[in-house]
């Protein structure tokens, strides 16, 4: 008796451009970028009403590859920036559809996602699902805590390339994911690191409390922070964008890009060197303050990320984390692959999709 074929449709919108790719039984057997000029998306007034353009942009890109919608399994898009809510997969429904639509908690662009998968699923009658958002939250209370009662500790990361390069690295090891402890740090214009305790990603330190990176100032010292922000030079519109987009390596090097700043140190620019090594030498503070939540019993340290493929900040990192646990380096960015392999676990029985439901703020 022949295997049953199961065909996914992933889907990553994104600022500019929108991925997608196809999968055969876990296979990619196409993978696409459709690009979104600044033009054509400054037409649209919210990024939803960007979702009919996309979608019969991506239908479009299929029909031109000759591909038959109709022998689809599911559709997958990027999980949106939802409520908190569980790992795992979620069915697209009308709540989340209503929320990403008409009460988004941030406009991003992968709050499409799950509109678009839907409309190309529902005529073909398919279920179309997301998986991973960045909002999972799977925090133990005493991870909340913050130092100000006015001020929880959120969970944001990159949960979904995160979540994938973990159970990579329990397959590598030959062990169930949820059997195991790892620490993924995600490497790229922005550094989030999580702890993934027995299958359940229970602290993480966000891109706004850890290191700094090639655009974020990361965790500065709050007294002198609290002291810029009232110091009349910056507006507030200023200062965050000193936090998000204009700090770290920008900041301090006016770059963002880490092959440049390690020409420049190749070339001998000592002090390209110093901050570069800061920067290593802060994810590897954090690498070790998670570890501590696990009494140091961690199995794998995973680093990913398109930065993951310097050996000189990944060298800089083992020195300093490789007593903790094995490092493993899984380089790039995962996201398609994560997505049709939730899907594709769905589709199969392995596992099951979590019904959304809409919370009281």
């Amino acid at each position: 008796m022949s295997e049953a074929t199961y065909s996914i449709l992933a889907i990553n919108p994104g600022s500019t451009s929108t991925k997608i790719a196809l999968y055969e039984n876990g296979q990619q057997i196409y993978k696409g970028t459709i690009e979104h000029p600044k033009g054509e998306t400054d037409q649209f007034k919210t990024v939803a009403d960007q979702f009919e353009m996309r979608k019969e942009a991506i239908i479009k890109a299929l029909q031109g590859r000759n591909f038959d919608l109709k022998t689809l399994s599911a559709v997958v898009g990027r999980g949106g920036i939802l409520p908190p809510m569980k790992s795992g997969a979620y069915e697209v429904n009308q709540a989340m559809m209503d929320r990403l639509m008409h009460n988004p908690l941030v406009g991003h662009a992968s709050n499409l996602g799950a509109l678009i998968a839907h409309e190309i699923a529902r005529p073909l009658g398919i279920k179309a699902y997301i998986y991973d958002p960045v909002t999972v939250d799977e925090y133990e209370d005493v991870a909340r805590i913050s130092g100000l009662p006015e001020i929880s500790r959120r969970s944001e990361c990159h949960a979904l390339n995160s979540r994938a390069v973990a159970r990579e690295a329990a397959r590598k090891l030959n062990k169930p994911y949820d059997q195991l402890n790892i620490i993924v740090t995600h490497l790229g214009g922005g550094i989030s690191t999580s702890l993934h305790k027995k299958g359940r990603m229970v602290d993480v330190i966000p891109d706004d409390e850890g290191p700094f990176s090639p655009e974020r100032a990361g965790r500065v010292p709050c007294r002198q922070l609290v002291e810029l922000c009232y110091s009349g030079k910056y507006e507030r519109g200023t200062m965050l964008k000193r936090l998000r987009g204009q700090g770290g390596l920008t900041a301090y090097l006016g770059i963002n890009n880490a092959r440049e700043v390690e020409a420049r140190i190749k070339n001998g620019d000592e002090y390209a060197r110093l901050i570069y090594y800061a920067m290593a030498y802060q994810v590897a503070k954090g690498i070790g303050e998670l570890a501590t939540v696990v009494n140091g019993q961690v199995d794998r340290i995973v680093m990913t990320g398109s930065m993951a493929y310097s050996e000189m900040i990944t060298g800089w990192i083992k020195e300093k984390v490789a007593f903790i646990a094995p490092v493993e380096v899984i380089p790039g960015e995962h996201e398609l692959e994560a997505l049709a392999a939730g899907a594709l676990r769905v589709v199969k029985g392995e596992e099951t999709a979590h019904e959304y439901v809409e919370k009281d703020e």
